[in-house]
């Protein structure tokens, strides 16, 4: 009986080592069957939960050996995006592991030390991983299991013996790729001349020849620009808002007129505002005559003094209705803090029309500071670097064009007056005379030059986006 209880458990023991050893074989199997790379990292990423458990697994290859590793694989998605932030910062971070000496030997992955790193690892990751490295000359590659409790050597040991056979399955998988072309057959005895055989090796190939030739067109390096409507707007303009709630009652200047520093623009109507002053005024007058008397009382009557300080706050709070109404009406006629042109549409649309408190009613630009405002629809829009060039052609001088740089890019897409979304771009023009000689409003068309690309991406630039609308992907 108790030889018995004690032989359980190495028993156990060795059922276990042999399930676990059929799973490893089993794994092998399945790494010889893949038939591209892509179906062997999505294995190495999801299936090697057999021998170990764990919560993440990332697949990381440099294969090149240039430096700019990537993520391959992640477990748990059939295709990582590249250009999310997290994938981003994971590459870096285990392309600077990769470039240490311990990087060589499978072995733990401890956390980052820098503090943004630490929290971002903290966050999204968990405490444990293990780095398998899987030599890929002449670059390298290494597989990232992650999990909350400690690695077991086991464990460890299992996936050692998995990795070696990724990195021999890997290794196989690059070594079928095709990388010679076949030659072309010459004729026993041929004495043709090398001009002869050149022509004929064209009639034979020209297929091969002309989709070289469009290759190589295709190739050529343009830089990529887009065209969008444009207008010259003032850089800095004060805008005139209405300071009180009430109705616009005349306007003083016309579009596009002079204006002096302190000129009046506009006027509200004042008639509500006045008539409050009047009954203010008129409280004001009452307060004053009963803390006077209040005063004249409080000589002879003791119980009048306690009342007086109340008197007299009455009186004070009524001088501030006086002061505030006041100022109410002044307000009610809007001047010009400097001076420009008053740029608005017509007077008649707001002669009569009630505005809310902040509602603009025109603005007042200086006309020799101006900037290039340009509206890129988004199905047009294209990445633009920092001081991007850009010319302006003004449907008034379409043959002088204007050089302008561009100074920022709206970061999202806008709705326009015509009920498109577009993203909002500001250039400055180039030369100080040319700005000062352009007249605010002015419209035209913009030409805005984004960074070099192939001729075969600018062309099929527009089809790829609606096909990939299409499909989905």
């Amino acid at each position: 009986m108790n030889a018995r209880m004690t032989g359980s458990p190495a028993s156990s023991a060795q059922a276990s080592r042999e399930t676990l050893l059929a799973t490893l074989l089993q794994l092998e199997q399945r790494v010889r069957a893949c038939s591209d790379e892509q179906a062997l990292a999505f294995l190495m990423a999801n299936d090697s939960h057999a021998l170990a458990p764990y919560r993440q697994a990332v697949l990381w290859a440099d294969a090149e050996g240039r430096g700019d590793g990537r993520i391959v694989a992640l477990s748990g998605l059939a295709v990582p995006n590249r250009d999310a932030p997290f994938n981003v910062w994971l590459e870096e971070l285990l392309q600077r592991h990769a470039a240490t000496p311990a990087a060589r030997t499978a072995g733990r992955l401890p956390p980052p030390a820098e503090a943004g790193d630490a929290a971002m690892w903290a966050e999204h990751l968990p405490a444990h991983a293990w780095w398998l490295p899987l030599p890929l000359p002449p670059g390298c590659a290494a597989l990232v299991l992650l999990r909350d409790t400690p690695w077991q050597a086991r464990e460890t040991g299992l996936l050692a013996l998995a990795a070696d056979a990724y990195a021999h399955a890997w290794r196989a998988l690059r070594g079928k790729r095709p990388d010679t072309a076949p030659q072309a057959d010459a004729a026993p005895g041929e004495t043709a001349s090398a001009g002869q055989r050149l022509r004929r090796f064209a009639r034979r190939r020209w297929p091969m020849l002309a989709a070289a030739a469009a290759l190589a067109l295709l190739a050529l390096p343009v830089r990529q620009s887009v065209l969008a409507p444009a207008e010259i707007v003032p850089r800095a303009p004060e805008a005139v808002r209405a300071p009180l709630q009430g109705v616009v009652d005349s306007i003083e200047v016309k579009p596009n007129e002079t204006v002096a520093a302190g000129q009046l623009l506009a006027r509200l109507d004042a008639r509500e505002w006045q008539g409050r002053l009047e009954s203010a005024r008129q409280a004001l007058a009452i307060a004053e005559a009963e803390w006077r008397q209040g005063q004249q009382q409080a000589l002879f009557d003791e119980r009048s003094k306690a009342a007086l300080a109340l008197l007299r706050g009455k009186r004070d709070q009524a001088v501030a209705d006086v002061d505030y109404y006041a100022q109410a009406v002044e307000r009610t006629q809007l001047r010009a803090e400097r001076a420009g042109i008053a740029l608005f549409d017509d007077p008649a649309d707001w002669i009569g029309k009630p505005v809310a408190v902040g509602e603009r009613i025109m603005m007042v630009a200086d006309p020799r500071d101006a900037e290039l405002e340009v509206l890129v629809p988004v199905a047009d829009a294209i990445a633009l670097p920092d001081a991007a060039p850009a010319r302006l052609f003004l449907n008034a001088a379409p043959t002088a064009p204007v050089a302008a740089t561009v100074l920022r890019v709206g970061y999202r897409a806008a709705p326009t007056a015509d009920g498109t979304l577009a993203y909002r771009v500001r250039a400055r023009f180039d030369s100080p005379e040319a700005a000062g000689a352009l007249r605010v409003g002015l419209k035209g068309t913009a030409k805005l030059y984004g960074e070099r690309t192939v001729l075969a991406v600018y062309l099929l630039r527009r089809p790829l986006a609606t096909l990939r609308v299409w499909l989905g992907v």
